[in-house]
């Protein structure tokens, strides 16, 4: 745990983008952390290598690695070459060229951990990025208001990539195998943290798989860290129309023994949910309200202001 004077250890859970914005803006405030990301991507370069391969799919862990980069010209560099991609018509057009750099070390070493740590040696990355699990996973979820005829029919729908583009609402998630194993790294990493974050993110495909893997949950539970979620900046994707407060809701019905200690939201969906404060203290959670998004007006994190926020609520406690 946390000494006098040392930088809080911090353990990010989620993927994509959202896990991205936090490990971007968290790398302000300490050295100590590590990224559990999820393993269920399905698609593009990701998914092919994963079927073509049978390993974990590598493209949210490389979103992970190049966020945590070193922030001198050379830590820059590699951070662009593992997120460009092949172009041309041929078989590696649309392959990202870290997905492939991270794919063959797994193939040559046998290891996804020594893997991962060996290309975040290469990049000298401010930080550690591991699977949640051991398996590549799939997402199933129960899904309504895809048929006309009969709106509130449940459908079940599989694959991340077909869930995350659903016109359909969806109303919860499992993970296929039902109980997979946790990465052994990730939960204790999670035991020994002094905080957890979960989100942002796509809700169902990116957060909630962390509390569905039974080890990596139980640990995420009963850690003595606090745990930080961080809602994203508006509804979109697997989530639109919902609020605020159905976001932790949703967390509740897939964890119910869930306690938050503190939960960051942007004040312009806060600000459309006056019962957000509520929900968040029905898990024990104090309600950090403030302007965490980008000018453009998109639903993304400035994480220059992320930072801000994170610097207040980690030295906070």
């Amino acid at each position: 745990m946390q000494g006098i004077g040392a930088l809080p250890n911090v353990v990010a859970c989620g993927g994509g983008h959202g896990l991205s914005a936090s490990l971007t803006a968290l790398r302000r405030v300490t050295d100590n952390l590590t990224a559990v990301v999820t393993v269920a991507d399905d698609g593009g370069s990701s998914g092919q290598l994963r079927r073509e391969l049978g390993c974990l799919p590598p493209g949210d862990l490389r979103m992970a690695l190049a966020a945590l980069c070193s922030d001198d010209q050379e830590g820059r560099t590699w951070a662009s070459v593992l997120q460009s991609r092949f172009t041309g018509d041929g078989a590696l057009s649309g392959h990202a060229i870290g997905n492939l750099l991270i794919a063959g070390l797994w193939q040559q070493l046998g290891d996804t951990v020594a893997g991962l740590d060996m290309v975040a040696d290469l990049l000298r990355t401010r930080g550690r990025v591991l699977p949640m699990s051991s398996l590549p996973l799939e997402i199933e979820a129960d899904v309504i208001g895809l048929s006309d005829v009969a709106p509130d029919e449940v459908a079940t729908l599989s694959g991340q990539a077909t869930i995350a583009s659903t016109d359909g609402t969806v109303q919860s998630v499992r993970l296929i195998p039902h109980e997979p194993p946790a990465c052994a790294e990730a939960v204790e990493a999670v035991m020994d943290a002094d905080f957890v974050v979960l989100g942002p993110g796509s809700w169902f495909t990116s957060v909630i798989p962390h509390l569905l893997v039974p080890d990596l949950a139980r640990a995420i539970l009963h850690t003595p860290a606090q745990r930080v979620l961080v809602l994203n900046i508006a509804p979109a994707d697997e989530t639109d129309g919902f609020t605020a407060s159905r976001h932790i809701e949703l967390l509740a019905e897939h964890a119910p023994s869930l306690r938050l200690d503190v939960v960051i939201a942007d004040d312009r969906f806060a600000g459309t949910d006056p019962h957000l404060e509520r929900y968040a203290a029905s898990l024990g959670a104090r309600l950090v309200v403030e302007d965490v998004g980008l000018r453009d007006e998109s639903p993304r994190h400035d994480t220059n202001r992320l930072a801000s926020v994170f610097s207040e609520v980690l030295t906070r406690g």
